[in-house]
């Protein structure tokens, strides 16, 4: 928060971003990082937590709303809206001390309009959670196929183009202002190297723990903070794990291509491209997460119990940080956080080809759906 706090000070004060200072994060982030400056900088922090507290709210009404047109039982409407409203205990401060509320919110939010039949506005709400954090890129194929195969060809080329144009609408001011800072932003996300925490990383800790390899850790302190592991196997690992990650996303897109379209079944190809971006990436800090746990509650109880698992974990070595840096014993907790998430990913995939009756039990007195 002291660095979301830094930026809004500094644009309160007449500065502009990547022109005037260096940010890490995408221009629809300041969306939220500017707000809680109104405030004040001595209440910046409190402020903060509590928009992101209402963006999980917001998250909790569009997720009943999305089970409700599920046809989900009373039960099952309960246990899940309960289990998310209970998520930030299991991953502990950092839910409310980063701002990946807000893209999970807009993703969420956009299934939702998909499942209404609104794909145009859908689109526009996944721009602007691309221009927030990157990541909701993943849900672009799943979402395009969707939307091509229940409104047309035609209402699919609109949704793609609006959601460019939202996406241009945030950025291009910026990159008009400053194209230099705005690339050197993106690049310096683009660019890093195998951190500790990522699968690859923590496997190779493990492995340096169980003396089959020598690891080698150094702290980067330039445009983006890091714990990157060194040397030419980091560096393989480091391609090897972007190939993953497309293929994961490809993957995720063609199981979704091959079954019926079905709100429930969209759901689950959302919860797999993230969790396959998510399992596969170079860099994987505890509060992402947090992107994933709207769309997997609305699934079944195994991969509750699976994300509940991943939170735990990353809460238990979240403040053991020098130690999993060093490559002590807390990096088999970073592992094993990460095998969890890989397992994740696989049974999601196989959520993603099930018929929708598979993805979402329903009994006979379901919840209102609603008009």
């Amino acid at each position: 928060m002291h660095l979301y706090g830094g930026f809004a000070h500094a644009v309160f004060s007449g500065h502009v971003p990547y022109r005037d200072f260096f940010m890490e994060y995408p221009p629809g982030a300041l969306a939220v990082f500017l707000p809680p400056e109104v405030f004040g900088a001595s209440h910046y922090n409190a402020a903060f937590k509590v928009l992101m507290t209402v963006c999980g709210a917001a998250t909790i009404v569009v997720l009943a709303l999305l089970l409700m047109r599920f046809h989900a039982t009373r039960a099952r409407l309960w246990a899940a809206l309960l289990l998310f409203a209970l998520a930030p205990v299991a991953l502990g401060p950092i839910s409310l001390n980063t701002y990946d509320a807000w893209p999970a919110l807009l993703s969420v939010v956009a299934l939702a309009l998909l499942v209404a039949g609104l794909p145009v506005v859908a689109f526009v709400v996944l721009g602007l959670a691309i221009a927030a954090k990157v990541y909701p890129v993943v849900l672009l194929p799943p979402a395009l196929v969707f939307v091509w195969r229940t409104a047309g060809r035609r209402a699919a080329a609109w949704s793609l183009a609006a959601c460019a144009a939202c996406v241009a609408a945030v950025v291009v001011p910026f990159l008009a202002v400053s194209p230099h800072g705005l690339a050197e932003s993106f690049r310096a996300q683009a660019a890093r190297a195998l951190q500790v925490e990522s699968l690859g990383g923590s496997l190779l800790g493990v492995a340096d723990r169980l003396g089959w390899y020598g690891a080698h850790v150094v702290h980067r302190t330039g445009h983006a903070i890091s714990y990157d592991l060194t040397g030419t196997v980091p560096r393989v690992v480091a391609g090897l794990s972007s190939i993953a990650q497309l293929l994961a996303v490809i993957g995720v897109t063609l199981l979704y291509v091959r079954g019926r379209d079905r709100p429930q079944r969209l759901a689950a190809a959302f919860a797999a491209a993230v969790a396959g971006f998510l399992a596969f990436t170079r860099f994987f800090s505890p509060q992402y997460l947090v992107w994933l746990l709207p769309l997997v509650v609305l699934l079944q109880p195994l991969e509750w119990m699976l994300t509940a698992i991943a939170l735990v974990l990353a809460q238990v070595w979240f403040f053991h940080y020098r130690d999993v840096f060093a490559l002590g014993g807390y990096i088999w907790l970073v592992a094993l956080r990460d095998v969890v998430v890989v397992a994740l990913f696989a049974v999601l995939c196989r959520r993603t080809v099930e018929d929708e009756d598979a993805v979402l039990l329903e009994d006979e007195s379901p919840v209102g759906v609603p008009p």
